[in-house]
Protein backbone atom coordinates (compact mmCIF):
# COMPACT_ATOMS: atom_id res chain seq x y z
CA UNK A 1 0.00 0.00 0.00
CA UNK A 2 3.22 2.57 0.75
CA UNK A 3 4.27 2.00 -3.26
CA UNK A 4 0.41 3.00 -4.18
CA UNK A 5 0.87 5.97 -1.95
CA UNK A 6 3.98 6.97 -3.32
CA UNK A 7 2.69 6.07 -6.80
CA UNK A 8 -0.37 8.56 -6.09
CA UNK A 9 2.49 11.77 -4.78
CA UNK A 10 4.12 11.14 -7.61
CA UNK A 11 1.58 11.68 -10.21
CA UNK A 12 0.89 14.66 -8.12
CA UNK A 13 4.19 16.03 -8.34
CA UNK A 14 4.21 15.24 -11.98
CA UNK A 15 1.42 17.17 -12.55
CA UNK A 16 2.37 20.41 -11.20
CA UNK A 17 5.56 20.30 -13.41
CA UNK A 18 3.23 19.58 -16.58
CA UNK A 19 0.89 22.00 -16.13
CA UNK A 20 -1.93 23.07 -13.67
CA UNK A 21 -3.69 20.75 -11.53
CA UNK A 22 -6.83 20.37 -10.55
CA UNK A 23 -8.13 18.82 -6.96
CA UNK A 24 -11.69 17.53 -5.85
CA UNK A 25 -13.62 15.59 -3.52
CA UNK A 26 -16.61 13.41 -4.68
CA UNK A 27 -19.18 10.72 -2.89
CA UNK A 28 -21.89 8.75 -4.45
CA UNK A 29 -23.65 5.20 -4.39
CA UNK A 30 -21.50 2.23 -5.75
CA UNK A 31 -23.49 -0.66 -7.36
CA UNK A 32 -21.40 -4.02 -6.92
CA UNK A 33 -21.03 -7.50 -7.17
CA UNK A 34 -19.03 -10.10 -8.54
CA UNK A 35 -18.63 -12.71 -10.84
CA UNK A 36 -17.38 -16.34 -9.36
CA UNK A 37 -16.69 -19.82 -11.13
CA UNK A 38 -16.59 -22.72 -8.75
CA UNK A 39 -14.10 -25.68 -8.19
CA UNK A 40 -17.07 -27.29 -10.66
CA UNK A 41 -16.75 -24.71 -13.39
CA UNK A 42 -19.80 -23.07 -12.49
CA UNK A 43 -20.03 -19.65 -13.19
CA UNK A 44 -22.39 -17.31 -12.16
CA UNK A 45 -22.78 -13.13 -11.58
CA UNK A 46 -23.77 -12.25 -8.19
CA UNK A 47 -26.85 -9.80 -7.40
CA UNK A 48 -25.90 -6.14 -6.57
CA UNK A 49 -25.18 -4.65 -3.42
CA UNK A 50 -25.25 -0.90 -2.71
CA UNK A 51 -21.72 0.52 -0.95
CA UNK A 52 -20.61 3.88 -1.40
CA UNK A 53 -17.51 5.59 -3.48
CA UNK A 54 -15.64 8.84 -2.02
CA UNK A 55 -12.49 10.64 -1.91
CA UNK A 56 -10.21 12.71 -2.85
CA UNK A 57 -9.24 13.61 -6.72
CA UNK A 58 -6.51 15.39 -8.91
CA UNK A 59 -6.68 15.89 -12.44
CA UNK A 60 -3.50 16.24 -13.78
CA UNK A 61 -2.88 18.40 -16.94
CA UNK A 62 -0.78 17.31 -19.88
CA UNK A 63 -2.00 19.51 -22.53
CA UNK A 64 -4.65 21.13 -23.61
CA UNK A 65 -7.75 19.37 -22.95
CA UNK A 66 -6.17 16.33 -21.53
CA UNK A 67 -5.25 15.20 -18.17
CA UNK A 68 -4.25 12.44 -15.84
CA UNK A 69 -6.94 11.54 -13.38
CA UNK A 70 -5.76 9.83 -10.16
CA UNK A 71 -6.61 10.39 -6.00
CA UNK A 72 -7.58 7.75 -3.13
CA UNK A 73 -10.90 6.74 -3.04
CA UNK A 74 -13.16 4.92 -0.72
CA UNK A 75 -15.05 2.53 -2.50
CA UNK A 76 -17.11 -0.35 -1.10
CA UNK A 77 -17.46 -3.63 -3.45
CA UNK A 78 -18.96 -7.04 -2.91
CA UNK A 79 -22.41 -9.21 -3.95
CA UNK A 80 -25.39 -10.81 -3.08
CA UNK A 81 -24.86 -14.70 -3.92
CA UNK A 82 -27.56 -15.82 -6.28
CA UNK A 83 -27.74 -19.08 -4.78
CA UNK A 84 -28.77 -17.54 -1.23
CA UNK A 85 -29.68 -14.19 -1.57
CA UNK A 86 -29.33 -13.73 2.56
CA UNK A 87 -25.61 -14.44 2.26
CA UNK A 88 -23.76 -11.47 1.31
CA UNK A 89 -20.24 -10.39 0.81
CA UNK A 90 -18.97 -6.97 1.65
CA UNK A 91 -15.65 -5.47 0.50
CA UNK A 92 -13.96 -2.13 1.50
CA UNK A 93 -10.87 -1.13 -0.55
CA UNK A 94 -8.89 1.93 -0.39
CA UNK A 95 -8.48 2.60 -4.71
CA UNK A 96 -5.99 4.57 -6.48
CA UNK A 97 -7.64 5.63 -10.21
CA UNK A 98 -5.03 6.31 -13.36
CA UNK A 99 -7.23 7.60 -16.13
CA UNK A 100 -6.28 9.27 -18.99
CA UNK A 101 -8.48 12.17 -19.16
CA UNK A 102 -9.91 13.95 -22.17
CA UNK A 103 -11.65 17.31 -20.78
CA UNK A 104 -13.35 19.08 -23.99
CA UNK A 105 -15.04 22.35 -23.47
CA UNK A 106 -18.83 21.69 -23.91
CA UNK A 107 -21.24 24.88 -23.07
CA UNK A 108 -20.13 26.93 -19.76
CA UNK A 109 -18.47 23.76 -18.51
CA UNK A 110 -16.22 21.16 -19.40
CA UNK A 111 -17.03 17.47 -20.26
CA UNK A 112 -15.05 15.03 -18.15
CA UNK A 113 -14.35 11.19 -20.58
CA UNK A 114 -11.46 8.91 -18.87
CA UNK A 115 -10.32 5.32 -18.89
CA UNK A 116 -7.61 3.69 -17.54
CA UNK A 117 -6.32 1.13 -15.39
CA UNK A 118 -7.00 0.98 -11.21
CA UNK A 119 -5.12 -0.25 -8.42
CA UNK A 120 -7.06 -1.08 -5.12
CA UNK A 121 -6.24 -2.82 -1.67
CA UNK A 122 -8.42 -4.03 0.62
CA UNK A 123 -9.22 -2.87 3.95
CA UNK A 124 -12.09 -4.89 5.34
CA UNK A 125 -14.28 -7.15 4.39
CA UNK A 126 -16.57 -10.48 5.10
CA UNK A 127 -18.96 -13.36 4.25
CA UNK A 128 -21.89 -12.99 6.67
CA UNK A 129 -25.34 -14.21 6.33
CA UNK A 130 -27.52 -16.73 6.57
CA UNK A 131 -26.47 -20.30 5.23
CA UNK A 132 -29.79 -22.70 4.04
CA UNK A 133 -28.22 -26.59 3.76
CA UNK A 134 -29.77 -29.76 4.14
CA UNK A 135 -29.51 -29.65 8.04
CA UNK A 136 -31.11 -26.86 8.45
CA UNK A 137 -30.44 -22.88 8.46
CA UNK A 138 -27.27 -21.43 9.74
CA UNK A 139 -25.79 -18.11 10.44
CA UNK A 140 -22.39 -17.67 9.80
CA UNK A 141 -19.88 -14.61 9.22
CA UNK A 142 -16.11 -15.20 8.07
CA UNK A 143 -13.65 -12.84 7.49
CA UNK A 144 -13.18 -11.66 3.40
CA UNK A 145 -9.17 -10.81 3.52
CA UNK A 146 -6.93 -12.69 5.63
CA UNK A 147 -2.95 -14.35 6.05
CA UNK A 148 -4.47 -17.85 5.35
CA UNK A 149 -5.65 -19.41 1.72
CA UNK A 150 -8.63 -20.47 2.97
CA UNK A 151 -11.25 -21.76 0.14
CA UNK A 152 -13.05 -18.08 0.74
CA UNK A 153 -10.67 -15.72 1.02
CA UNK A 154 -9.78 -13.21 -0.94
CA UNK A 155 -6.48 -11.30 -1.90
CA UNK A 156 -6.06 -7.64 -0.32
CA UNK A 157 -4.70 -6.48 -3.67
CA UNK A 158 -7.34 -5.91 -6.53
CA UNK A 159 -6.69 -4.09 -10.25
CA UNK A 160 -8.91 -3.48 -13.11
CA UNK A 161 -10.22 -1.21 -16.02
CA UNK A 162 -12.09 2.15 -14.81
CA UNK A 163 -14.33 4.49 -16.62
CA UNK A 164 -15.67 7.75 -16.20
CA UNK A 165 -17.86 9.90 -18.04
CA UNK A 166 -19.15 13.02 -16.21
CA UNK A 167 -19.31 17.24 -16.60
CA UNK A 168 -17.99 19.70 -14.88
CA UNK A 169 -19.84 22.96 -14.52
CA UNK A 170 -17.49 26.43 -14.36
CA UNK A 171 -18.29 26.68 -10.94
CA UNK A 172 -16.65 23.20 -10.10
CA UNK A 173 -19.89 21.36 -9.42
CA UNK A 174 -18.94 17.51 -11.08
CA UNK A 175 -21.36 14.82 -11.75
CA UNK A 176 -20.61 11.84 -13.18
CA UNK A 177 -20.95 8.00 -13.66
CA UNK A 178 -18.20 5.36 -13.58
CA UNK A 179 -17.61 2.16 -13.57
CA UNK A 180 -14.90 -0.68 -12.62
CA UNK A 181 -13.53 -3.86 -14.07
CA UNK A 182 -12.16 -6.20 -12.02
CA UNK A 183 -9.17 -7.81 -14.49
CA UNK A 184 -7.23 -10.19 -11.69
CA UNK A 185 -8.58 -13.19 -10.05
CA UNK A 186 -9.23 -12.52 -6.08
CA UNK A 187 -8.91 -15.80 -4.30
CA UNK A 188 -6.55 -15.94 -2.44
CA UNK A 189 -6.66 -19.54 -3.47
CA UNK A 190 -7.15 -20.63 -6.75
CA UNK A 191 -7.16 -24.73 -6.59
CA UNK A 192 -9.02 -26.06 -9.17
CA UNK A 193 -9.16 -22.62 -10.86
CA UNK A 194 -11.42 -21.08 -8.64
CA UNK A 195 -11.96 -17.28 -9.58
CA UNK A 196 -13.27 -14.28 -8.30
CA UNK A 197 -13.67 -10.90 -10.23
CA UNK A 198 -14.92 -7.57 -8.87
CA UNK A 199 -17.41 -5.28 -10.91
CA UNK A 200 -19.16 -2.31 -10.11
CA UNK A 201 -20.71 1.14 -11.38
CA UNK A 202 -21.80 4.30 -9.59
CA UNK A 203 -22.99 7.94 -9.49
CA UNK A 204 -20.95 10.79 -8.60
CA UNK A 205 -21.36 14.11 -6.91
CA UNK A 206 -18.43 16.47 -6.30
CA UNK A 207 -16.67 19.63 -7.10
CA UNK A 208 -13.36 20.69 -8.29
CA UNK A 209 -11.33 23.42 -6.97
Amino acid sequence: MKKVLLSVAALMIAGITFGQTKFGIVAGPNFSSATVKGANDSKETGDLLVGVRAGFTADLQLADEFYIGTGLLYAGKGTKHKDNNNFKTTLSYLQVPVNFLFKPEVGSGKLNLGVGPYLAYGVAGKHKGTLDLPGGNINSELKAFDDEAELWQLKRFDAGLGVVIGYEMAQGLYFGLNADLGLINAYNNTDNDRSWRNTSFGVSLGYKF
